[in-house]
């Protein structure tokens, strides 16, 4: 099922060349990133990092908007440790990754943290995307 905006907030634009191997730059300059494959030693990053930030700083940002409808303030520490994988899937024929973050969110009992991130997990964007096309596992640490 695809999934239309009702409204469009803000769009992001970006311009890449040479792929894993090339550059990639928002409209804006804000980005401005050499691109490299994993593990390859060479200067620069790679889309599975790129992921893992922006899927947590989203998710950090869905919580913040989620934490005072249901009467929980997401302490000014949160933090989640991310990671992206990436390997084979469909017995070699594809490419896909999974995704884990640990959230952590000093200062609140089990059943506030647990309220928080299942709430902020049905209305984070990156978590709606990703919702039945890859595993994504979340832990509260």
């Amino acid at each position: 099922m695809t999934t239309k905006l009702d409204k469009v907030l803000y769009t992001a634009e970006a311009h890449t060349v040479g792929g894993r191997d090339g550059a990639g730059k928002s409209s804006d300059g804000a980005i401005d990133v050499q691109l490299s494959s994993p593990g390859s030693g060479k200067p620069g990053t790679n889309p599975e990092q790129l992921f893992a930030v922006g899927y947590a700083a989203c998710f950090i940002g869905a919580m913040k908007a989620v934490g005072p409808k249901i009467s929980v303030k997401v302490p000014d520490d949160v933090a989640i440790d991310s990671s992206v994988s990436l390997g084979p899937i469909n017995e070699g024929k594809a490419y896909g990754i999974a995704v884990k973050l640990a959230i952590t969110l000093p200062g609140l009992d089990d059943a506030q943290k647990k309220l928080l991130v299942e709430t902020a997990h049905q209305v984070c964007p990156y978590s709606n995307a990703t919702r039945g096309n890859i595993d994504v596992e979340l832990s509260i640490v």
